[in-house]
């Protein structure tokens, strides 16, 4: 297991928020922690204790008026730790080469890849070609609905049709490198990770995948490493000590180095 981490960027500003609390509606959502430092800050701060394969998110959409100023926080972070990070929140294949130009060693999609909440075959294929199947990842973040968890896009506001399940990471390991998945339900609530998606993403396996949701605490580290069978990355957002919370991220970075040790 490696520690995975994340910027998160809206209305201009890095921030922790309530995932399931995000809004286009007046660009809202409910803020557990806002940044006094901009992003190339966390950038050079990863750069520096050698983290890699963390992810710059933005939470704006483009009809909003603060996407530009999101975009440009993005654009600083990746310019500031070049192939060190990777970028997601409305990459296309029209301006995933925007990010990939500025640094990032990978874009993240997740809302272009479906259209009516199904799958676009479509657009999956010509994401893939424009930034190559190696410096794709695919976002299949998910909310639980009827007992089952159910990939949301659009800013986890919309439920696809599509089940978060072994059989669809088989799918889509096809078209890229890397999974990451934000358990919506918990994200910013630091209240305990998803325990039936870590453990199903720790039976799968086959490539690389990070978990975000709900982790504040190393008991939580501990159940995730468990479930996940070492193969599960982690991000931690407002539990960290960098984002307001108790988890001193020195302290982070020995439990995954012992976590390597014993496998």
């Amino acid at each position: 297991m490696e520690f995975r981490p994340c910027i998160d960027i809206h209305n201009g500003k890095v921030k922790q928020i309530v995932g399931g609390s995000l809004l286009d509606e007046s660009d809202f959502a409910k803020e557990n922690f806002v940044s006094g430092f901009d992003s190339a800050f966390y950038a050079k701060l990863y750069e520096k204790k050698g983290i890699r394969g963390g992810h710059v998110i933005l939470l704006n959409g483009k009809d909003s008026p603060y996407y530009e100023s999101t975009r440009e926080q993005a654009v600083r972070a990746l310019s500031s730790y070049p192939m060190g990070l990777q970028a997601g929140g409305g990459i296309t294949p029209e301006n995933a080469m925007e990010f990939i130009h500025a640094g990032a060693s990978h874009v993240i999609v997740t809302s272009y890849v479906f259209r009516d909440g199904k799958v676009d075959i479509g657009h999956l294929k010509k994401i893939r070609d424009v930034v190559s199947k190696e410096r794709l990842v695919i976002d299949l973040s998910c909310r639980k609905k009827d007992g089952k968890y159910f990939i949301v896009t659009d800013r986890w506001q919309k439920f696809t049709q599509m089940i978060l399940s072994e059989k669809t990471l088989d799918f889509f390991s096809e078209y890229c490198d890397e999974f990451l998945v934000h358990a919506v339900d918990v994200e910013g609530k630091a209240e305990g990770i998803e325990e039936e998606v870590a453990g199903m993403l720790g039976d799968w396996g086959k490539k690389t995948v990070t978990y975000a949701g709900g982790i504040h605490s190393f008991q939580d580290l501990e159940l995730l490493d468990k479930l996940g069978k070492g193969k599960v990355n982690a991000t931690i957002g407002s539990a960290l000590d960098l984002f307001g919370g108790n988890m001193k991220l020195e302290e982070v970075l020995s439990f995954m180095e012992g976590s390597r040790r014993v496998l």
